[in-house]
């Protein structure tokens, strides 16, 4: 029986609709809202992992010097230029000494006249010390004839009382001779300290260096303290180096360094962790590290910037992770695990991390559990999920 052409027309429509429906929902399912997740996974490991941290660092010298005069005055001449090399004791600049000199030489002639008091004191105190021992002399031959009635007793005590004032005399004398020494030490005194003064207008090299700044010229008048010129020692270069808090565990003196000079890009120096800085930096979350050099390099200067990576020991054999694979959820580190297919969330304790990406966890894992390293939408614990690549595990 041949079915009509409406009939035929209407069964293939149906059977059109039919497909598109059919083609509707398999792409829904498949790259709809109702497709699987898709994700990417990778297997735990154990091994041990060599954490780094890296900083970034600026070049300083770690004995610096500022030059400069202990009271007001005027730069008098400046010696030496910006990258002159300069020797321990090296004058460098002087200030104007203004009076100091003149002053000087009038002290001078104060400490000889005080010479000459003192010259003149010793010879007074001679002449009352003759007079003294003549009346003493005087005095007992008088005792004696007055004691054999050859004297009167007036005439005793006139000799007595003469010896008392030769001796008063000589008392008087010796004072003198005192108080003319105690001025010659006072001039002399005096005399130490301008020529003290008249040294600290020399600014002189307290150590071989390099001049690095020139702060003031001739003809400048500059306060106490304020550095004329500036100076460091070429061979005490180090790096300060800024370190995250929170990658900083096991930060220690001596750890060794790799060091790239921003001058020097292909270069890779070596060195060690002088000191570590007490304190932080409490805006910027960083921790402070000085890290000295095995051999300093030619043109080497302060203020350059330089890439630091430091070598922390071997960590004990943990479960390793790509970093990537941690999420947050609720307060909570963790992963998603895969069980079964499905992903279930497992919170994580984990402890240091390595600068290619790897991190340690220590509880919550544990070696061939698969976990979500990447997934195109956030994750649930009833997410389809679909697993696109598998990446390889951590090498221990």
């Amino acid at each position: 029986m041949k079915i009509p052409s409406n009939w035929s027309r209407r069964l293939g429509l149906g059977l059109l609709a039919v497909l598109l429906i059919a083609a509707l929902g398999y792409v829904v399912m498949r790259s709809g809202p109702l497709a699987p997740t898709r994700v990417t996974v990778t297997q735990a490991t154990v091994g041990s992992l060599s954490p780094s941290l890296f900083g970034i660092g600026t070049v300083e010298a770690r004995r610096a010097y500022l030059i400069g005069p202990t009271a007001a005055g005027r730069v008098g001449k400046v010696l030496v230029d910006v990258g002159d090399t300069v020797a321990a004791g090296q004058l460098l600049a002087e200030m104007d000494p203004v009076d100091l000199d003149e002053r000087a030489t009038a002290l001078e002639a104060s400490v000889a006249r005080a010479s000459s008091v003192v010259a003149a004191a010793q010879a007074q105190r001679r002449d009352a010390q003759a007079r003294s021992e003549l009346a003493a002399i005087t005095a007992r031959r008088y005792v004696e004839l007055g004691a054999q009635k050859f004297m009167s007793a007036g005439a005793v005590e006139a000799k007595q009382q003469e010896q008392a004032s030769a001796d008063a005399a000589v008392a008087t004398a010796d004072a003198n001779l005192a108080a003319a020494r105690q001025d010659t030490q006072r001039l002399a005194a005096e005399r130490a300290g301008l020529r003290q003064q008249r040294d600290n207008v020399r600014l002189l090299a307290p150590a071989a260096g390099v001049v690095i700044s020139r702060d003031a010229e001739t003809g400048s008048t500059v306060v106490a303290g304020q550095a004329v010129l500036r100076l460091i020692e070429p061979l005490s270069l180090w790096i300060r180096v800024r370190l995250d808090q929170g990658r900083s565990a096991g930060l220690a003196a001596g750890l060794p360094a790799s060091i790239v000079l921003r001058s020097k890009p292909g270069a890779r120096l070596s060195g060690k962790v002088a000191r570590v800085e007490a304190t932080s930096d409490s805006i910027t979350e960083e921790r402070v590290a000085l890290v000295s050099l095995d051999t300093l390099p030619q043109g080497l200067s302060t203020g350059e910037l330089a890439e630091v990576t430091l070598t922390l020991p071997a960590t004990a054999p943990a479960v390793l992770l790509p970093n990537p694979a941690l999420q947050r959820q609720a307060d909570q580190v963790g992963v998603w695990r895969l069980d079964g297919g499905q992903p279930t969330f497992t919170p994580v304790r984990i402890g240091l991390s390595s600068l290619d990406g790897q991190v340690q966890v220590l509880e919550g894992l544990k070696g061939g559990d698969e976990v979500v390293v990447y997934s195109e939408k956030a994750l649930t614990a009833s997410s389809r999920i679909k697993v696109v690549d598998k990446l390889a595990g951590s090498a221990p």
